[in-house]
C-alpha cells in the first residue's frame, strides 16, 4: 500500500470530509475509471484511524448513492492500516462523466480540479465513441461501390472459403442490417477512400521540401506505399550472405513496416486528417492522426500494457492476414529491431520517429569541419529518467561490459525488471547495445 496520495488514492483525516471525499470520488473515475479512497489516514499517508461501525459504512454508501451521478456500486469496509482501523472505499465505473453534487472534477496528481466545458466535452465525446467504434458504424457506401476481385484476393489470402462477395463480407463482419460498415471501403473500395501524404526534407527540420507525394488508395494499398517511399529515400547498405548480396536499409524493415501497419490500423478515422511519412536527414516520422487511446500512455506502451483497441474491426481484418497478431506482440517488435525508436505524441498525433544512422553532421573544431555519426554528436531530448533508469546507467558507466543479469542482483530486481528499464533507456535514444549478447558492451549516448 502506497504511503502517499497519488492519482488513484485518495486520503481524508476524518469522516468531516466526505464531502471532499466524494469530490475525489467522481475526480478519480472521470480520469482512471477505478480508485481507493480512504478515512482516517492524514494526507501525508499516517494512519490516524476513526470510529466506525456497520452504521457508519452504511451512511457513506448511502452518500456516494445520493451524491454521485451515474450510479456506482463501491465497496465499504473497515481495513487496518498501520494498526489503525481505517474505512476503504473501493470503487470504479466506465460512464464518464461522474458528478457529485452536480459537479465533475478531473484528477491532476493529487489533487482534484473542477473540469472545463472543454474537457467535459471530450468526456462525453470520448463515452460516445466508446459505445460505438468508427469502423463499426454503419456508413454510406453501397455493395456496387465495393471491387469484388478485392474482396475475393483478401478472402483467399485470409483462407476463407469464397462464394460470392456479399457472404464474404458479411462472414468478415462487415455488414449489418443488410448494409456495409465503415470498415469495408477502406479495403475494398473502386474508388480511393483516403489518402497518404508523404514529404522529404532538406535539412532536420520542415523548413524546406525537396520531395513531395500524396497516394490515393485502400488501407493495403497505402501501407505498401508508405514502406516503398521510406525505402526510396533512405540509404540501403548491402551485405553478403553466403555467395549473394542482401540490402540492408539503415532503418529496420521489420520496425518501420510494423509501425506503419499500427499508423493505419490505430488511427482516429473521425479526424479529418492523413497518416503521414516525413522523410528527415536525420530521422524519419511516421505521423498517425489522433494520438494514444484510451487511457493508453507512452510509458505503458514501452511497457508492454494492451489498452483498448480504436478499431477492433479493422485490426481484426489485419489480423486474418497475418498483418497484425491479436496478442499485441507489435510494439515488442518494433523496439527488438529498432531500439532506439522514439514514440512523440504532439497535437493529436502520435509519432514513431525512426533515427537514420547515415546522418551525419558538422561541428565546429577549431575551425574545421568533422563528420560524425548521429549517435555519438545529435543530442536528442532525453525525457526524465526514473531513479532505476539513471541507477542502471552509472552501472554501464563504471563497466560497460555489465551483463543484465548482473544489474539485477546488484539493484535486487528481477531480470524481467532489468529489461524493462533497459528496453525505455534504449527508446529514448540513451543507451546503445554494441555487439552480441556474449562479447558486446553496452555505450551510454550522452
Amino acid at each position: 500500500m502506497t504511503k502517499t496520495e497519488t492519482e488513484t488514492i485518495e486520503y481524508k483525516k476524518s469522516l468531516a470530509e466526505l464531502k471532499e471525499g466524494l469530490f475525489s470520488i467522481v475526480a478519480i473515475l472521470n480520469k482512471h475509471k477505478h480508485g481507493e479512497l480512504w478515512f482516517g489516514i492524514r494526507n501525508d499517508g499516517k494512519a490516524v484511524g476513526v470510529e466506525a461501525n456497520e452504521k457508519t459504512l452504511r451512511d457513506i454508501s448511502q452518500s456516494i448513492a445520493a451524491h454521485i451521478e451515474p450510479r456506482i456500486y463501491p465497496t465499504v469496509e473497515i481495513a487496518i492500516r498501520d494498526g489503525a482501523a481505517c474505512i476503504k472505499v473501493t470503487f470504479k465505473g466506465k460512464e464518464a462523466p461522474y458528478f457529485a453534487y452536480g459537479r465533475a472534477y478531473i484528477r491532476v496528481a493529487d489533487e482534484d480540479r473542477q473540469i472545463s466545458a472543454k474537457e467535459l466535452e471530450n468526456l462525453i465525446l470520448a463515452k460516445n465513441r466508446d459505445l460505438l467504434h468508427w469502423d463499426s458504424e454503419i456508413g454510406t457506401a453501397g455493395f456496387d461501390d465495393l471491387d469484388d476481385a478485392k474482396i475475393k484476393r483478401f478472402v483467399e489470402r485470409a483462407g476463407l472459403t469464397w462464394d460470392s462477395p456479399a457472404n464474404a463480407l458479411e462472414k468478415l463482419g462487415l455488414t449489418k442490417e443488410g448494409r456495409l460498415l465503415n470498415a469495408a471501403p477502406l479495403f475494398f473500395a473502386k474508388t480511393t477512400p483516403m489518402q497518404l501524404r508523404c514529404a522529404v526534407f532538406a535539412t532536420t527540420d520542415s523548413a524546406t521540401i525537396i520531395d513531395r507525394h500524396d497516394f490515393d488508395g485502400d488501407i493495403l494499398e497505402l501501407i505498401e506505399e508508405a514502406q516503398k517511399y521510406i525505402l526510396k529515400n533512405i540509404h540501403i547498405g548491402m551485405r553478403l550472405k553466403g555467395l549473394y548480396r542482401e540490402d540492408i536499409p539503415e532503418i529496420s524493415s521489420e520496425a518501420m513496416r510494423e509501425a506503419i501497419i499500427n499508423a493505419f490500423c490505430h488511427r482516429d478515422y473521425r479526424d479529418p486528417d492523413y497518416v503521414q511519412i516525413a522523410v528527415f536527414k536525420n530521422r524519419v516520422e511516421i505521423r498517425s492522426p489522433g494520438g494514444l487511446y484510451d487511457d493508453m500512455t507512452i510509458e505503458k506502451m514501452l511497457h508492454g500494457n494492451v489498452s483498448k483497441r480504436r478499431n477492433p474491426l479493422i485490426a481484426n481484418l489485419l489480423r486474418r492476414i497475418q498483418m497484425v497478431e491479436a496478442w499485441g506482440r507489435g510494439m515488442p517488435l518494433i523496439l527488438k529491431n529498432a531500439p532506439n525508436v522514439n514514440f512523440l505524441e504532439i497535437s493529436h498525433l502520435f509519432i514513431a520517429s525512426f533515427d537514420r544512422p547515415s546522418f551525419v553532421v558538422e561541428e565546429e573544431t577549431g575551425g574545421t569541419t568533422e563528420e560524425t555519426t548521429i549517435k555519438t554528436t545529435i543530442k536528442t531530448t532525453i525525457k526524465e529518467l526514473s531513479p532505476a533508469e539513471n541507477s542502471i546507467l552509472k552501472m554501464i558507466a563504471a563497466n560497460p561490459s555489465i551483463t543484465q543479469k548482473e544489474m539485477a542482483e546488484q539493484m535486487n530486481l528481477t531480470k524481467d525488471g532489468i529489461y524493462y528499464h533497459v528496453t525505455k533507456l534504449r527508446a529514448k535514444g540513451v543507451l546503445l547495445r554494441i555487439g552480441g549478447r556474449k562479447a558486446g558492451r553496452w555505450e551510454v549516448l550522452t
